[in-house]
Parts: C-alpha cells; structure tokens; sequence
C-alpha cells in the first residue's frame, strides 16, 4: 500500500502501515485526552462531546486502536468470523475499515475458562473489528472514567494495579489510629448484572455504539442467546463500564458510615471508614481457546 496515514486528522486514503508516524500518533492523542480531561474537569460536557467525536474520528485514534488490539497477546484469538490480522496490509485495511457509518458489530463467541477456585468463568471475545471499535471508543471514554473515579479504586485503570492496592492498605494499617476490623466483598457476577438502562443512560459516550455493543449478543457454538441484562467480559471497553457502574462507593460509604468516636481528637476521627478497590481478575493469567 502507498501512502501514509495522516497524524491527526480523519482520513480515508491507503495507508502504508510502516510509515505511520508513531510519535505523532501517540502526540496527538494524548493530546486530545488531555484536553478531554481538562473540559470533564470545568463540567463542559457540550465539549467533552465534542472531543470525543474529534479523537475517534482521527486518524491517529483509529491507528492507535488497531495496534493496541493487534500487539496485545490476550486479543489474539479470533471472534466468531474467524479473521486476524498479522500482517501490516492487513491491519492497514483495517485501519481504513474503522468506520461509524454502517457499523453492526458482530455476536461475541463465547467460552468458558477455569477460575483459581476449581470453576468456570464465562468470557465474550469479540471480533477483532469489535475490538478495535471498542479501541477507538475507550481511548475517548478512558479520560472521563479515569477523572471521576473514585480516589482508592485500582481494577482495571490506567497506571494502577492490584500492588497499588495492597501498598495503599499497608499505608492504612499499620498506624495507631487505624480501623480495627477489615472486611473483604465481592461483586457477584458483576459483569452479569449491569443494567443496560443505567449504562445508557449514565456513560458519556456514543450511545448509538455503547447499544449495539450491549444488544449484540452471544455466541456459543451454534447458538445465539440475546444479551439482555449483562456485559460480556472480554472487549476492551468491558472493565470500564464496569468501573463507572461500582464508582461512587467509596463517597457513598463515606456519608452513610458514621465517626467512629465524635467526642475523640481530629486524629482518632481520621479512623473512620477506607475503601481500596480491585479486580481480582488482575492476578489471574489464563490461555483462552
């Protein structure tokens, strides 16, 4: 193929994989992200908007979506088409495929794969198409979830993991002061319970794609089931929603939780409620078929 991408703006032309300007890829993103970061932050929702159409209509989004989901070892199998792209032509036509107008995702394929304690846990692959889509959606939606989280939320997010989880609870306990008892939850079936109507409604990003990808469906072996109440895990854009499902805990806590002592000093106050969120997934490492 002949002829390069353009760094930032839309573009429709062949595109030469090789000759991608990287640098300027990654520049122009970031760029955009930030500023997306900045309007969240002023509450300029009419121009958040509007970045985020300019980021996912840029030809440096949708560079930057296809080579995250093609060099990620854990998005190599394929979808229910079948179709990988491991050569440079082939991601470049993707590239060029990545295109709002006439989108209609795909099923997700559905398996099963083993848990540490002895169970199976579902799992939706989508089609490499998908996933790129998704790609090129979360690069807009990851500024906003990342602004609004939570302060102690560390599943899943940018620049955080499950060590940061556990330094943050050695920060907490080992002090005079401390909460005396620590309780452990869990989400069950988190993913399995999502209401669609929330996210929808409450997730600022393109609700026409956010719903084809909600309603696509699953495929297992030859049967297709509706997806009706869940997101599949799976897709790039998955652990996301879910985080801007459970965000606000930590503040709703907070409020309802009462001082532990209300006569004590301002330093035994400070032994009140503390929440460090994670995603157990993280220390988990499984080959999916």
């Amino acid at each position: 193929m002949t002829g390069a991408c353009a760094a930032g703006a839309a573009s429709h032309a062949p595109v030469d994989w090789h000759r991608i300007p990287w640098q300027a890829v990654h520049r122009n993103v970031r760029r955009l992200q930030a500023r997306i970061v900045q309007a969240t932050t002023a509450g300029r929702w009419g121009k958040v908007k509007a970045l985020q159409h300019l980021l996912t209509h840029s030809c440096s989004g949708r560079a930057l979506a296809v080579q995250r989901v093609t060099d990620n070892h854990g998005n190599r199998p394929p979808g229910v088409d079948g179709e990988t792209w491991p050569t440079p032509t082939t991601k470049a036509v993707a590239l060029c495929a990545l295109q709002r107008r006439g989108y209609r995702p795909h099923p997700w394929r559905r398996v099963s794969i083993p848990t540490s304690n002895g169970t199976q846990r579902p799992l939706g692959i989508p089609t490499l198409h998908d996933r790129a889509m998704q790609a090129l959606s979360l690069l807009a939606l990851d500024p906003i979830a990342e602004t609004t989280a939570d302060p102690n939320a560390y599943g899943v997010r940018t620049g955080r993991s499950t060590a940061d989880a556990i330094g943050q609870g050695s920060l907490m306990l080992p002090k005079p002061h401390t909460p005396a008892w620590m309780l452990e939850g869990d989400i069950q079936a988190g993913f399995d319970r999502i209401s669609h109507a929330w996210l929808l409604t409450h997730v600022p990003m393109d609700q026409a794609m956010l719903h084809k990808w909600l309603k696509a469906g699953s495929m297992e072996r030859p049967v297709l089931h509706p997806t009706d109440h869940r997101t599949p895990q799976g897709g790039p854009v998955s652990p996301v929603l879910a985080n801007l499902a459970v965000d606000g805990l930590e503040r709703a806590y907070s409020r309802r939780i009462p001082r532990l002592d209300e006569a004590a000093t301002r330093r035994s106050l400070l032994s009140g409620m503390r929440m460090a969120r994670r995603d157990r997934r993280e220390t988990q490492r499984v080959k999916v078929p």
